[in-house]
């Protein structure tokens, strides 16, 4: 079965979960209507469907390559890129002044999703963009805007995110490029990095860098880091690529996945970059790109849920094996076992993609209205959504093997390259243990304000539904006080190892928690429909989970580390 967009999903979850409409009642957002965005999901949707998905299997097939110092990318690649470009879909949330469509972060999300089910290789090339552009607009000066920003808005130039060095991963302190002022307004920057994801391509006119490197003065950690803009090619007094800069991609990567995604080695020497806001405000600056990002990451791991569900789908309504179950057509689709895998990926693949979009909106509302409240909200969602979203991603992919069998690892069926592809999401922009560290630890130095506030609406919204779906409106509400309670706990801890020691099964309690009311508002709103069944199977089901998470989430730190090193290891 080809693959859909899940264009009917988000039209049912902004026109009736998550308050689309609240953001047409803003100033900025006046004109985002639910007409609006049905037809701009619905545009993206038949480009997902008819470009990008033919190109999934083809950069698998035939990843990018190294040839004579440039990157070669994948078949059909450059067209496919080029249909996103024309399409105005790298900047949809960009600011018009600069060519951006100015669209809410929502429908960008969205968007990006539904790619990223149709071809998640080249899916990251637009997110990349989409970063930079982001970045920019927030921190660098108006000529650099004024050059940069309208040629990575069309697509004619693409951007990367350059971190992580070979001695520097999640400690991007320890980084040691360094960067030096030429006298003129540049800075030449030297130094290696890792792990570039689209460090270069074949097919825009100019690769953009965002480069962070240390300036000869600066102070040790984090604090002494400064963020570069460093192009491959110069650009000359027209604002068109010049001369090429001493910089070049020492080799790609090769990977369990994301073959037609070229993941360079990237060398500078001495290349002219220019300062992106302030000397030694370099990790602002790269956050406010890396925190949208994430919430791109986990709606790759969900588009990826999305297209491993329809295969796994389409496989199991096909494949006859066994003594027919209930139905009678003789597929495996009727086996009980097979049934609870399919419903469980269909389950937590809503859930996940509807607390992306709760994240997605709390960012607009919050860049509409400038309120605390919004803003924070936005910030306490994001590590959720990007960790649960690319768990998720993962344990679909795995689940959709399962279901195909035998057939599940032979290549030819492309089962298994949604699961070699979806794997790195839970490492890159920020590990999912350090995205539970950040819930547990820097978003919960308000005292648990965020979480609390968040519960509060969630149980206050609770009561609506109880004269409908008196249990599962019960079942919400207990698991959100048993949350709250574990909330309280690790604000109470003022051992950071304590919070830190369960932060990962409560960041997964949360969510489940966030999942059961989401999938309530659905059922909701669809009484009757196949929302409502596919609600109560995970409240009945999934939604448990959470008392056991929540009991590991509580139990301290101490007999994590009751064995010896040596013990450890014997």
């Amino acid at each position: 079965m080809p693959y859909r967009a899940a264009v009917d999903d988000f039209d049912f979850l902004l026109g009736q979960v998550i308050d689309f409409s609240a953001l047409s009642e803003t100033t900025r957002f006046a004109d985002a209507t639910q007409d609006m965005s049905r037809a701009i999901l619905s545009e993206a949707g038949k480009m997902c469907d008819a470009v990008l998905a033919p190109l999934q299997r083809a950069g698998d097939l035939h990843p990018a390559r190294l040839d004579n110092g440039v990157v070669r990318t994948s078949p059909g690649y450059a067209e496919g890129f080029k249909a996103i470009a024309d399409g105005g879909w790298i900047g949809m949330s960009a600011d018009p002044d600069y060519g951006g469509m100015g669209l809410p972060m929502s429908l960008t999300y969205a968007v990006n999703e539904m790619m990223s089910g149709a071809c998640l290789s080249l899916q990251l090339a637009p997110l990349m963009s989409q970063g930079q552009i982001e970045a920019l607009e927030h921190h660098a000066s108006d000529a650099i805007k004024t050059l940069y920003l309208p040629k990575l808005i069309s697509g004619e130039w693409t951007g990367t995110m350059n971190l992580t060095e070979p001695q520097a991963g999640s400690d991007v302190g320890a980084l040691s490029s360094k960067a030096v002022d030429n006298g003129d307004g540049s800075y030449a920057i030297s130094g290696q990095k890792i792990y570039i994801s689209w460090g270069d391509n074949d097919f825009a006119a100019n690769i953009c860098h965002l480069v962070l490197a240390r300036l000869p003065d600066a102070p040790a950690g984090t604090k002494g880091i400064s963020l570069f803009l460093v192009p491959k090619f110069v650009p000359d007094d027209n604002g068109d690529p010049g001369t090429p800069n001493t910089l070049s991609v020492v080799s790609l990567e090769h990977k369990m996945g994301l073959h037609g995604s070229p993941t360079a080695v990237m060398q500078y020497d001495g290349a002219t970059g220019w300062l992106v806001g302030p000397e030694h405000g370099g990790m602002a600056a790269m956050f406010t790109m890396m925190n949208n990002a994430r919430l791109g990451v986990g709606g790759q791991g969900i588009g990826v849920a999305e297209a491993a569900c329809q295969q796994a789908m389409a496989y199991a309504m096909e494949r006859k094996q066994g003594r027919a179950g209930v139905g009678g057509t003789g597929t495996i689709a009727e086996h009980a076992d097979v049934r609870r895998m399919l419903m469980t990926m269909k389950a937590d693949t809503y859930a996940a993609r509807a607390i992306a979009l709760s994240c997605a909106h709390a960012i607009d509302m919050g860049n509409a209205t400038g309120a605390a409240d919004w803003t924070a909200r936005a910030a306490f969602l994001t590590p959720i959504a990007k960790a649960f979203g690319s768990d998720v991603g993962i344990e679909v992919a795995q689940t959709g093997l399962q279901v195909h069998g035998g057939m599940g690892v032979i290549e030819e069926t492309g089962a298994a390259q949604y699961s070699r592809d979806v794997r790195v999401t839970a490492i890159y922009e920020g590990t999912n243990g350090i995205q539970a560290m950040d819930l547990v630890g820097r978003k919960m130095m308000d005292g648990g304000e965020a979480a609390n506030r968040l519960l509060d609406e969630i149980e206050a919204e609770i009561e609506g539904a109880r004269v409908h779906f008196p249990n599962m409106a019960d079942a919400v509400w207990q698991s959100c006080e048993t949350l709250r309670e574990a909330t309280d706990w690790m604000v109470a801890q003022s051992d950071m190892n304590a919070r830190f020691a369960g932060a990962v099964p409560y960041l997964r309690a949360f969510a489940r928690v966030l999942g059961g009311h989401l999938h309530l508002l659905s059922a909701k709103a669809d009484k009757g429909g196949p929302r409502e069944k596919l609600a109560r199977f995970y409240i009945q089901r999934l939604l448990p989970e959470h008392q056991g998470l929540l009991a590991h989430a509580q139990a301290g730190d101490k007999d994590l580390f009751a064995l010896t090193t040596e013990e450890l290891i014997a």
